[in-house]
């Protein structure tokens, strides 16, 4: 089964592809979407529908796995990644690939065995886990970590 994992950000949206197949685990790339921090709203959900788009494409994934949008203090901040995940997430749905949705706390969960791991605890997982892999910022790290969120947890779906 080949995952794509997304992070969605209005500044920045994290992407990985992996391969499962049984137990195992392969890196086939990762990197992060980003659109032009000048450019008008629609202009970035544009750039993020694309450039999801183009990696469906590419890499032919069989399911997508993206985070969920938790609920920030700032209204208008939550709104916002709202708009940056569904601009992802109707990229992914346009090509009829399966979706899945988990909230941070359970992805973290998956991979650290703790709901509330910090940002370096998920990178150094993903590294012992996908030793190929060598994300250079945290969204890429975090898409990482929610393609392989679901390579754990999908057995368990029905």
């Amino acid at each position: 089964m080949r995952i794509l994992g997304i992070d969605p950000g209005l500044l920045h949206t994290g992407w990985a592809i992996i391969d499962s197949v049984g137990s195992g685990r392969r890196y086939v790339a990762s990197g992060v979407i980003l659109p032009k921090t000048s450019g008008t709203l629609p202009e970035r959900l544009n750039a993020i529908f694309r450039g999801v788009d183009d990696l469906c494409e590419k890499f032919s994934p069989d399911v997508c796995s993206i985070e969920i949008t938790f609920v920030n203090q700032n209204p208008k901040t939550t709104l916002i990644l709202g708009h940056a995940r569904a601009a992802a997430i109707v990229a992914v749905a346009n090509r009829d690939i399966p979706i899945y949705e988990y909230e941070p706390n359970k992805i973290k969960k998956a991979l650290t065995s703790a709901g509330h791991a910090d940002k370096d605890q998920v990178y150094k997982m993903v590294r012992i886990l996908l030793p190929a892999a060598n994300p250079k910022t945290s969204d890429e790290s975090d898409a990482i970590a929610i393609a392989l969120a679901h390579a754990n947890m999908s057995k368990f779906k029905f």
